[in-house]
């Protein structure tokens, strides 16, 4: 298995399976997933969003979205998003490999605090819990937020 940070150019030339993997995850039409796609290419291209993707043989398996907070007080922020593992591919560790690829991406960008959301219950929760996040106060819909530092103890 490789961990690719996709560029522009990678998500167009990878756009088919990326919609894909988010139909396999989703009930999405593969019109709607071509244009969810779309919109974090734009994203990726305006360097608000790095995409991770994990691949095996050739194929996607994997995505992980670090949305880079733009607010002039969230420079240090970024927000995990979107971690999905095709089916096929799950109970693996790939959703682990794919969250500390995130990780070790904002850490590199000078980013120490992420967030993300996870379902009550679900293994996602299980996962984030494992990898020290503590869940905070809110909500996102049917979400728990999660928040985690990446300073080490004594910097922080």
């Amino acid at each position: 298995m490789k961990i690719l940070l996709l560029d522009a150019q990678a998500c167009d030339v990878l756009r088919g399976q990326l919609a894909d993997l988010l139909m396999d995850a989703l009930d999405l039409e593969r019109r709607q997933a071509l244009c969810y796609w779309q919109d974090v290419r734009m994203a990726v291209a305006a360097g608000t969003c790095r995409l991770l993707a994990a691949s095996h043989d050739g194929t996607l398996i994997g995505t992980v979205q670090l949305d880079l907070c733009q607010r002039a007080d969230g420079r240090r922020r970024a927000d995990v998003q979107a971690l999905t593992v095709h089916s096929r591919a799950r109970r693996r560790g790939i959703g682990g490999v794919l969250l500390r690829a995130a990780e070790a991406e904002a850490c590199a960008l000078g980013r120490d605090a992420l967030r993300l959301a996870a379902e009550p219950g679900s293994g996602a929760e299980a996962l984030v819990h494992d990898l020290g996040y503590a869940r905070v106060d809110g909500a996102a819909g049917s979400h728990s937020v999660y928040a985690k530092t990446l300073l080490m103890p004594e910097a922080a």
